[in-house]
C-alpha cells in the first residue's frame, strides 16, 4: 500500500508519536543486528515523557514524513554542523523511500558542507548507499550496555 510521501516539519505534539515509532521500529527492524538487552538499551520500554522528546527538536531541523496521513518516519539535523542525529522509518514502511526523501531534504538543509551521522549496523548500507563513507567504528555505551555504531560522512556537492 504505498502513497505519495508527504515531507512537513514536526509539530509540537508530535513527540509521542515519534517516540512509539523509535521504540517499535528499533525493536523490530534493528533486532537483526543488534540482541535484546541492546535493543533495550538503546530504546527502553515506551514512556519517555513526551517533553523530553519535544526538547529533542527544537533549534533544529526536523521533519515528518506521512503517507496517507499516516507517521511513517521521522528525522533532524543540526544545519550549523551537518549533524543528522536521528533516522527512522516505520517497521512496516521500510524500503519504500521514506529514508530516501527524509535524508535528501535533510541533506539540503546543511550548511557545513557535508552531512555526519552515526550509522548503526543496520543503517550503514542505507548511508552506503547515498555517498557516505564510513570514518570510524564506534562503540558508544548506553545504560551499561555497548553499541556498535559508524560515524560516516558525506561531503555535499559544491563543497571543498
Amino acid at each position: 500500500m504505498a502513497g505519495s510521501i508527504i515531507l512537513r516539519p514536526y509539530r509540537p505534539g508530535d513527540g509521542p508519536l515519534l517516540a512509539a515509532l523509535f521504540y517499535q521500529t528499533v525493536h523490530t527492524v534493528n533486532a537483526r543486528d543488534y540482541t535484546p538487552a541492546q535493543l533495550e538499551a538503546w530504546a527502553p520500554s515506551p514512556g519517555a515523557p513526551s517533553a523530553a522528546w519535544e526538547r529533542f527538536f527544537q533549534g533544529r531541523r526536523a521533519l515528518v514524513a506521512e503517507i496517507g496521513g499516516r507517521i511513517a518516519g521521522f528525522g533532524d539535523l543540526d544545519p550549523e554542523s551537518g549533524y543528522l542525529d536521528r533516522l527512522y522509518v516505520h517497521k512496516d514502511r521500510q524500503g519504500q523511500g521514506v529514508a530516501s526523501a527524509l535524508c535528501a531534504a535533510l541533506e539540503a538543509a546543511s550548511r557545513a558542507g557535508k552531512v555526519y551521522t552515526y550509522a548503526s549496523l543496520t543503517a550503514r548500507p542505507f548511508f552506503l548507499h547515498r555517498g557516505y563513507r564510513v570514518l570510524r567504528e564506534n562503540q558508544v555505551e548506553r545504560r551499561g550496555v555497548a553499541l556498535t555504531n559508524f560515524l560516516m560522512e558525506k561531503r555535499l556537492s559544491g563543497a571543498l
